[in-house]
């Protein structure tokens, strides 16, 4: 079995520290690969600045539709945060198996997480719009804030400043979204 350029094999990982050390978590050694995410969140961007816009823009009988469709995208967005914690948990989980030890508590707080920015977007999604965009723009944030933590913990805080961006238009798309109503 090969593996990819630039990335080692968990169960072939030897620590200077010695066994059961975990190998470290596998980041996007190709460039290619970081332009493409980069790329991704940017384009995830356009439903919320388009949408908050129209907002502004829209006659009055539309504002409903599209109040509804920014705080889906929101939710949708929400929930894809916490699912990126699942990814980390398994990866994470899948790395300390290959080394037969326990998983470590820290990728259970992975799964834990994970299902939090979803359940706290559902209710923004049935609230009245001017309150359920404001809510989904908090819970953006709280999920940034949550991100700060886990991802340094995982060895991914590379990822924080793009984060930090796209969570930041995001959530003041919700916000002037939810000031237009």
């Amino acid at each position: 079995m090969s593996t990819a350029p630039g990335r080692s094999q968990a169960s072939s990982h030897r620590s200077p520290q010695g066994e059961g050390v975990p190998p470290p978590a596998p980041v996007l050694h190709d460039p290619n690969d970081t332009a493409l995410v980069r790329t991704l969140g940017h384009a995830g961007l356009i439903p919320f600045v388009l949408l908050a816009a129209l907002l502004w823009l829209v006659d009055a009988a539309l504002q409903a539709w599209v109040a509804i469709a920014l705080a889906a995208y929101a939710a949708l967005i929400a929930s894809f945060l916490g699912g990126v914690h699942w990814g980390i948990g398994w990866l994470a989980s899948r790395h300390a198996a290959a080394l037969a030890e326990r998983p470590h508590h820290a990728q259970r707080n992975h799964f834990l997480w994970g299902i939090v920015p979803s359940l706290l977007a559902w209710p923004g999604v049935l609230m009245p719009p001017f309150a359920g965009l404001a809510w989904l723009g908090f819970v953006l944030v709280l999920s940034y804030l949550a991100d700060r933590t886990l991802y340094t913990r995982a060895g991914l805080q590379a990822w924080l400043t793009l984060r930090f961006r796209l969570s930041a238009v995001a959530a003041l798309s919700c916000f002037v979204g939810a000031g237009a109503l």
